[in-house]
């Protein structure tokens, strides 16, 4: 399941971790790449420092209090995040996200865009689909989840810089179907509770998630 969310930071909130990544020193991306990614890769990414660990700091709070995040994910802990910046010419093709990162099974994927779309040119996020290539290009202080097990890649880009936050999440779910499910319980039972509050339906509904999510959860 791919799910996008807005507004994951305000305007204020990019601003200030833009600012942060204009102090942060990059290196090369393929030191980061699995085996077979690293011949396709051309990127920048931030070294450790604490400024940078203040950069994850803030985005694993905002995307932990997101209600969709929480509900799409059922994050158990963050895998690992990198700060990554691509300029003119610069790539990554096809590949799949490693299945295992710093000791974490890596579920789900997300793309945290710091980058306003007029500001660079190309950069897309390339989702491969059986139906159609998805091209991902999102505003600044957006997010987009997918799961780590597809094959994606990143536009070369043409123009401009593109600066995003990317990480990867192990769920307490580790099955992607059971995952939908929750989430689509989720979703009914948070509409039944606006419209006609905590009624008989939905304690049932909310109950049948409830024990769902305690059956399939891991730990």
């Amino acid at each position: 399941m791919l799910v996008v969310i807005g507004n994951i930071l305000d305007t204020a909130e990019v601003e200030a971790l833009r600012e942060i990544a204009g102090e942060l020193s990059f290196t090369d991306g393929r030191s980061t790449a699995g085996r077979y990614a690293r011949d396709v890769k051309s990127n920048l990414q931030a070294d450790p420092s604490e400024m940078r660990e203040a950069v994850f700091a803030k985005v694993q709070q905002a995307l932990g209090s997101n209600e969709v995040f929480r509900a799409v994910a059922r994050p158990r802990h963050f895998a690992r995040m990198l700060v990554s910046r691509y300029q003119p010419d610069m790539e990554y093709g096809l590949h799949v996200d490693d299945p295992i990162m710093q000791g974490s099974r890596t579920h789900l994927s997300f793309t945290l865009f710091l980058s306003d779309t007029e500001t660079y040119d190309g950069g897309g996020l390339e989702i491969d689909d059986p139906i159609e290539q998805r091209v991902i290009r999102l505003r600044a202080g957006d997010v987009v989840i997918y799961p780590s097990t597809t094959l994606h890649s990143v536009e070369r880009v043409t123009r401009g810089e593109r600066l995003a936050v990317v990480g990867w999440v192990t769920s307490w779910v580790r099955d992607p179907g059971q995952r939908e499910i929750l989430y689509d319980l989720d979703i009914a039972a948070q509409d039944i509770f606006e419209t006609s509050g905590k009624n008989p339906a939905f304690d049932r509904l909310h109950k049948a998630k409830s024990n769902l999510y305690r059956m399939w959860a891991e730990g």
